[in-house]
């Protein structure tokens, strides 16, 4: 038997683009190199005979990033000098060494995201399919970074036809990275609690104080605006409403109102902390002991610092109870009207304006054809959506519901081909295939106009179940995106349906799409209430969303925005960012504002309340984007600026003063 070629030791690469080695003796990671970046894109370079890679499973190398600031890379796949490219973009933790494991079944674009790993963080895919076979080369690229130069150390990549070990003990050169408050360790800041008793005094002082906080003047019981009542009598839940000259939302007593949320009102900040115990000052036992309740009921490892440090102050039988009233409290200082997605929505339920998601349980016995893109032409899925929406029967007659968003970011919308396209590649048999087999026939009649479009050899057959491997022409692209929008259309409008008849009450505020969606996939929301989507700019994307707005006919709604900095310990600032806690005010007033003075924008949701954790959540993301942060100590100029915000939100949005225009200087974006 011959011997297997791997592992196969793909090297160092060669420095390019501004990165340059260092000859730094101390490594904390046996057999690695240094690295220094001034800026990005400085990247390794590899190469190697076309199919080395073909029956590997994994690339392999350890990482030390250096620093208090993250970085991100991304590693590139490439056939040849003009052909496709796979994208893997990945971040690592400061100071604590790491383990790449990248799958490369990943190539087949199948997947967005991949778990962390300890210190290695937010695996994502993207960019194009390739082909192992015909992939001769290899890029490692710093694809972002902070303000300062980026040193990092890496050993040799290896490709190889086994799964890796996991990396244990990684080397923490300067001892745990969270403090016992589940604090950054490793840095110092204006305002970072120093002790567990100034902890405890500061939670107390909040509680004490929270009955006094209200609303903005002006707001009604349910935060709408107490000078324009449409509805003289209500109709007693949320509507949308248009006046002539732009949309609103309406309360339940009848006033205009403008949805102003807060994402993520939980009470939990999580640090998953698999492979990283030794890199936490305190982490006390699981047992049934105080802290029990901290620990989270997840498929990692994770531990809430926010709860503990409410179970310091107030005991583990009023931790919640607290919380629940200072919370609250908080965000009627800041003046937000809407405890937004991600939330507790039952410390709101029957009292405060919310919004819901709904699960994907039910939907979950369904097979997948491309990425989360359930099989809509499985003969269950009808009976699966209507156990998708039997969830709203809690909340059928509750006046302080909004509405419910049926999903968020759907990875398919990550992809850079439609989701037929991935099915074809990707799933050799569903009910989707064959129902795409049907389109083509009732399109072209016969197989041999079938093969005229999309390539001698094809038939219908082909289409319908089987491995494909073949390349796609330009008119098979149109065809399965034009059958991408058919698939679209269905999933929405069984899962809509099977909504409304559950919830005729409340509005269906559409799937939370990540940026602007294109156009096949807009034509399949016409049956929601409110088209919503994330959007991370600095101002909303008023002509995108102009457009879509012409298209549906139906006002929108932005879930999740923020801006961050790296003044408070934390090593990434989030999709948005600015130099300071001051400049994220004033970030604030101007998304919002401008986005109040828009007519077909009915409402914006901050995401998320908390600050991440400082060595990441379930994914990795660790970022200083909360009002509040693990002490649950909030952001003043934060706080400050978004009361003022609220205190003219409604004289903005009826075009009676001019929105808030002192931008603050925006940075590059540093995100994992």
């Amino acid at each position: 038997m011959a011997a297997s070629r791997f592992p196969l030791e793909l090297g160092h690469g060669v420095p390019s683009g501004g990165l340059v080695k260092q000859g730094i003796v101390d490594v904390p990671i046996d057999g690695g190199v240094w690295y220094i970046a001034e800026s990005s894109g400085g990247a390794l370079d590899f190469r190697f005979a076309a199919g080395a890679l073909a029956g590997a499973t994994f690339l392999t190398a350890d990482w030390f990033l250096a620093g208090d600031q993250s970085a991100v890379f991304v590693l590139v796949l490439q056939e040849g000098d003009a052909g496709p490219k796979f994208r893997f973009t990945f971040g690592f933790l400061n100071q604590c060494a790491a383990r790449m494991r990248m799958p490369l079944e990943a190539v087949t674009q199948n997947r967005w995201r991949y778990p962390r790993e300890g210190a290695w963080l937010k695996p994502l895919c993207g960019g194009d399919r390739v082909d192992l076979s015909k992939v001769d080369r290899m890029q490692i690229r710093l694809e972002r970074k902070g303000s300062s130069p980026v040193y990092f150390c890496v050993t040799q990549v290896l490709a190889t036809d086994g799964e890796p070990a996991l990396l244990a003990n990684p080397a923490l050169p300067h001892g745990p990275l969270l403090d016992e408050l589940g604090q950054n360790a490793l840095r110092s800041w204006p305002g970072k609690t120093a002790s567990v008793e100034e902890l405890i005094r500061s939670l107390h002082a909040q509680r004490e104080a929270a009955p006094a906080h209200r609303w903005p003047v002006g707001f009604s019981r349910w935060g709408g605006w107490l000078e324009r009542r449409v509805d003289t009598e209500g109709r007693g839940y949320f509507r949308t409403y248009h006046d002539g000259n732009r949309w609103w939302l309406v309360d339940p007593e009848g006033y205009l109102f403008w949805s102003t949320g807060m994402d993520c009102v939980t009470f939990s900040i999580e640090s998953a902390y698999d492979g990283l115990e030794t890199a936490l000052t305190w982490l006390p036992d699981r047992g049934e002991g105080a802290f029990a309740a901290a620990y989270g009921q997840y498929e990692v490892s994770i531990f809430n610092y926010l709860r503990a440090n409410f179970i310091r102050a107030f005991g583990p039988e009023d931790d919640a109870s607290a919380w629940s009233e200072i919370v609250l409290s908080q965000l009627r200082e800041a003046g937000f009207n809407t405890v937004a997605n991600w939330s507790d929505w039952r410390i709101a339920a029957e009292r405060v304006p919310y919004v819901r998601p709904l699960r994907g349980d039910g939907l979950r016995g369904l097979p997948n054809v491309y990425r989360d893109f359930p099989d809509v032409f499985h003969p269950d899925f009808e009976v699966a959506a209507d156990e998708f929406a039997a969830q709203l029967r809690d909340t059928v007659e509750d006046p302080a519901l909004i509405g419910y968003f049926l999903m968020n970011e759907p990875t398919w919308g990550f992809a850079s081909e439609p989701p037929a396209v991935g099915m074809l590649f990707n799933t050799p048999e569903c009910y989707g295939r064959q129902a795409l087999s049907e389109y083509l026939r009732e399109k072209y009649g016969s197989e041999a106009g079938l093969a005229d479009a999309w390539g001698s050899g094809v038939t219908f057959a082909a289409v319908a179940a089987g491995h494909w491997s073949r390349a796609i022409t330009a008119e098979a692209v149109a065809d399965l995106t034009a059958f991408s929008e058919k698939m679209v259309v269905r999933y929405f409008g069984v899962l809509s349906a099977a909504c409304r008849r559950v919830d005729p009450n409340h509005l269906n505020l559409g799937i939370r799409y990540y940026t602007v969606p294109p156009e096949w996939a807009v034509r399949g929301m016409c049956v929601f209430d409110v088209f919503s989507m994330n959007c991370y700019k600095r101002r909303v994307t008023a002509a995108e969303m102009a457009q879509i707005h012409e298209l549906l006919g139906m006002p929108i709604m932005v879930g999740e925005w923020h801006f961050g900095a790296l003044d408070v310990g934390l090593p990434a600032s989030g999709i948005g960012h600015v130099p300071d806690q001051t400049a994220r005010g004033q970030a604030f007033r101007v998304y919002l504002e401008d986005a109040a003075a828009k007519p077909w924008c009915v409402g914006v949701h901050y995401f998320q309340l908390y600050d991440q954790s400082a060595i990441g959540r379930f994914d990795g993301e660790n970022y200083n984007i909360g009002f509040v942060d693990v002490c649950n100590r909030p952001y003043a100029p934060l706080v400050t600026a978004a009361r003022a915000s609220h205190e003219r939100l409604y004289q903005v949005a009826a075009g009676e003063v001019e929105p808030y225009d002192e931008e603050p200087e925006y940075l590059p974006l540093l995100f994992i």
